[in-house]
């Protein structure tokens, strides 16, 4: 088994670049209609961010999981509904992430897991969820398949936090997730290997001044690079 280093606080890793030269998505081409559209007739394209290093196991097989990428329909425009993990848990706690989780063998595709998990973790109810489409898999340190799923939600919600997994709840606009100039390169090397990350900190204006961002790294930031990739098309 290879062993690819993990990183454990991101925060502290030098930024080595932005990618401010990049264009942001266009206003346009985030809308509801917009992102339907282009959901029904992508253009053939391919992820920039497929993983982090993910590693193969003993058994040679990984695991398959989804998230789902939710956009909720706000009057100020869509808005990505993102989780904080609780501190105890044992893999990524504290981290930023989507809702979602393992597959089960009762759910008949990657959708139903990413409902499903969607509801355990934050009881958002499917009949609010209307589904897009997926973006490619993306594969993890932790030797996980992800599927990212991205649907439209209605914003007569009312969530449910599973205390044992999740923290809070927020949401951050999606424009200021598709704006390149937002995204922070990282790069570290130790134990022979180099690693590099995204981040994208969201300083809510709601928390005031001197509240610390919300650090979205890893795999999200990468699941959201590749849906910035698809979207700039």
């Amino acid at each position: 088994m290879s062993s690819t280093p993990r990183i454990t606080q991101p925060q502290s890793i030098p930024v080595v670049a932005t990618d401010a030269h990049l264009p942001a998505v266009a206003l346009a081409s985030i809308t509801p209609d917009a992102l339907r559209k282009r959901f029904l007739a992508a253009p053939p394209w391919q992820p920039e961010m497929p993983g982090d290093g993910g590693r193969v196991s003993s058994s040679g097989s990984a695991t398959a999981a989804s998230v789902l990428i939710p956009l909720v329909l706000r009057d100020a425009g869509l808005q990505v509904l993102l989780t904080r993990r609780t501190e105890h848990l044992r893999d990524h706690a504290g981290q930023i992430s989507f809702p979602g989780g393992r597959a089960e063998t009762d759910d008949v595709d990657s959708v139903a897991t990413a409902l499903r998990e969607t509801e355990e973790e934050v009881g958002l109810d499917r009949r609010h969820i209307e589904v897009l489409g997926t973006l490619p898999v993306y594969s993890t340190i932790s030797n996980y398949l992800i599927t990212p799923v991205v649907a439209l939600v209605e914003p007569d919600f009312t969530l449910a936090l599973d205390s044992f997994e999740v923290a809070q709840a927020f949401e951050v606009p999606l424009h200021f997730l598709m704006t390149p100039a937002n995204h922070r390169h990282h790069e570290i090397e130790f134990a022979g290997q180099r690693r590099r990350f995204l981040s994208m900190p969201w300083q809510d204006p709601a928390q005031g001044a001197g509240a610390s961002p919300y650090f979205i790294w890893g795999a999200t930031a990468a699941m959201l690079r590749n849906l910035y990739r698809f979207l700039s098309l």
